[in-house]
């Protein structure tokens, strides 16, 4: 556990029933909603999922904080130039596309202006679909706040590592793991000590809870174990001052003002809270004879669908692991899926791409689009002579959807976009030798 992790005093778990306090006796025992709270705080429940739902799905935790949420302004339109509505003009685009990694910004820019959406798909009033984007900062957020209203927030650092002051406790968050902040959790990201400029990926997920994938055939173990999810404790502050707070709803940005801060929750309880997980303790299954294994054997985090086994959101890496199969082409091979694909590269080197995809970068392919290999990484991988090989220096990962994503027209028109990605395939030459006669 790193050092920070200790001195947040994280708790292990997986969507269990969470119970911290900041104050010793602050927790109400026995009832949630007391006459007279300890300590005169109110309490205030945050509930992720509808009252009835099922007990094995239903999340929601209690708050116990120095000022109820109610305590605010009255909202009003505001906006980013990187945030996009979920419902862009552009059509659904079957080209493969691909992007150098994002600017780092010169000017001073936050976690929330420093969004810059790529592609959504679904529909935020249906629960369906999610949204992709990317960020880049270099200032801290001190007196703003930020909750989405439209769905979870699932992010995937890739430079320099951000301190997530959430409601119910602060996540520190380097390269190499991953955290979820609940929809609609208040909370503010700021730069680690040290880190001058952060930049990585946010999937924003419009559906089903995301949750651990069922193994199926696999059993027990492996993959991602729910004992290597971390939920922060109770931290609270007292502040008082000009504050706003932004909130994400329909796809559209809004503010408010407040007059203290809204991090004041001193305990809590419950299964709906933020959590962080370390990609390195994620446990890879592989085929140890021959054959190239479905990426979904990589899935860290599952949104389910309506549909079994198609995935609203699937969220897969693929990280150091041996390559020990025999007689097999062992890169992702060429194929067309019904799933759609985007894909960012934390760091090291992908095994697909001999060039062009570099870490902080981006690329997409819809669904039925061919890809694969290009053709440096094919002629690598069917020509070198097959040993087990050890992919050391390398972290992708896939948000892999249903639904076809629609690329925004800043992603389109991005200057970093590279928009002759597709001629990595075209060295692909005819290759046929049939027998003679």
């Amino acid at each position: 556990m790193a050092a920070a992790d200790r001195e947040l005093q994280y708790m292990s778990g997986f969507h269990n029933d969470f119970q911290t306090e900041a104050l010793p006796g602050a927790l109400p025992i026995g009832r949630n909603s007391p006459q007279r709270a300890p300590y005169g705080l109110y309490p205030e429940q945050l509930s992720g999922t509808a009252f009835t739902a099922p007990r094995a799905a239903n999340r929601r935790s209690w708050l116990y904080r120095t000022q109820p949420s109610v305590v605010q302004a009255e909202y009003r339109r505001s906006g980013t130039a990187g945030l996009q509505l979920p419902n862009c003009d552009e059509p659904p685009d079957p080209n493969p596309m691909r992007w150098d990694p994002l600017p780092i910004p010169q000017a001073p820019i936050d976690f929330i202006a420093g969004l810059l959406t790529y592609c959504v798909n679904g529909d935020i009033a249906t629960q369906a679909g999610c949204g992709i984007h990317l960020y880049a900062c270099n200032q801290d957020m001190t007196d703003t706040f930020f909750y989405d209203a439209d769905g979870e927030l699932l992010i995937v650092p890739q430079l320099g590592e951000l301190l997530v002051h959430t409601e119910m406790g602060r996540l520190a968050l380097a390269p190499g793991e991953i955290a979820v902040i609940p929809r609609g959790v208040k909370f503010q990201v700021r730069l680690a000590p040290g880190t001058k400029t952060a930049r990585g990926y946010v999937c924003e997920n419009f559906g089903t809870l995301l949750q651990l994938p069922e193994r199926g055939p696999i059993g027990a173990n492996g993959l991602a174990s729910a004992r290597d999810f971390l939920t922060p404790i109770a931290a609270y502050e007292q502040r008082m001052g000009d504050f706003t707070l932004l909130a994400k709803f329909q796809g559209h940005l809004w503010a408010c003002t407040l007059d203290h801060s809204p991090l004041d929750v001193v305990a809590w309880h419950g299964n709906y809270a933020p959590y962080k997980y370390p990609l390195t303790r994620f446990n890879v299954i592989n085929t140890v004879s021959f054959d190239h294994p479905d990426p979904s054997i990589f899935t860290v985090l599952s949104s389910p669908s309506a549909t079994p086994g198609t995935a609203n959101l699937d969220f897969v890496i693929f990280p150091p692991r041996w390559l020990v199969a025999e007689d097999t082409f062992r890169p992702p091979y060429f194929h067309r899926n019904v799933m759609s694909e985007f894909m960012g590269l934390v760091h090291g080197a992908y095994d697909a791409k001999a060039e062009g995809f570099q870490p902080g970068g981006a690329s997409l392919h819809n669904c039925l689009t061919p890809h694969g290999p290009d053709a440096k990484a094919f002629k690598t991988a069917t020509q070198t002579p097959l040993q087990p090989v050890y992919l050391s220096d390398t972290l992708a990962f896939m948000f892999e959807s249903r639904y076809p994503y629609r690329v925004t027209a800043q992603a389109l028109n991005a200057s970093f976009r590279q928009h002759d990605y597709v001629q990595v395939w075209q060295d692909l030459a005819p290759q046929f030798d049939p027998p003679p006669g």
